[in-house]
């Protein structure tokens, strides 16, 4: 894999043709990547990092994943970063009870729906983080959400944030290897939400540097 001429990382955004991914885009290119908005595997799967945005359904979106999952799945287990905001974390699992269809399978768990009086959660919500550098800068973090759905992974070892609402939480934001998933999103999440999305630029352009010089001292 090589890397950009500008030395940027390079970024791709999976569209689920389910919304607009203007903002989302722009917040990635202010903290320094350069982002291609793309409808195919192939390409995102050849640039550095991946994004899969938190618009749309989880079935419409699974039924845009690759039909072999594998190449994807092993992509991410042997440390391409990427970043999973709300929907686009849920697809790491293995299914949803929202709709049929499968997803990704990075992380073993379900998908359920909240079990609370008020759904969806709509508006801001304040997210206990743990000591992942992602969220370096960022406390305290308030974040917006969008969902009526939330994670529930087998092992708990991947919850690296947590919120609560009407009582139940839930993991606001998983990681297995170099994939990060929110379940809120933080290009609508003020300042704090563009500090973690620099930050998830930051750490990603170190990991693909990494790759990249691991890449050449093996040719």
């Amino acid at each position: 894999m090589s890397r950009s001429v500008s030395g940027r990382l390079r970024v791709g955004i999976i569209d689920y043709r389910a919304g607009n991914l203007h903002s989302l885009a722009k917040a990635l290119e202010r903290a320094g990547a350069e982002v291609t908005t793309t409808l195919s595997w192939e390409e995102a799967l050849a640039l550095d990092a991946l994004v899969l945005p938190g618009v749309g359904a989880f079935g419409q979106a699974s039924a845009l994943l690759p039909e072999d999952r594998s190449e994807l799945r092993d992509a991410l287990r042997m440390g391409m970063p990427c970043l999973g905001i709300c929907l686009g974390m849920q697809l790491f699992f293995e299914g949803s009870a929202e709709s049929e269809g499968e997803g990704i399978g990075l992380i073993p768990g379900r998908i359920e729906r909240l079990q609370t009086k008020v759904v969806p959660q709509m508006g801001w919500n304040s997210v206990a983080v743990g000591e992942d550098p992602v969220f370096r800068g960022t406390e305290p973090l308030l974040a917006y959400y969008a969902n009526s759905f939330v994670c529930h992974p087998d092992d708990e070892d991947v919850v690296i944030a947590s919120s609560e609402h009407e009582g139940q939480r839930f993991a606001a934001a998983v990681r297995r290897a170099n994939a990060w998933g929110f379940q809120f999103h933080p290009e609508k999440s003020s300042q704090a939400g563009l500090r973690l999305l620099a930050n998830w630029v930051t750490e990603s352009t170190a990991i693909a540097e990494s790759a990249d010089i691991a890449g050449k001292g093996s040719e």
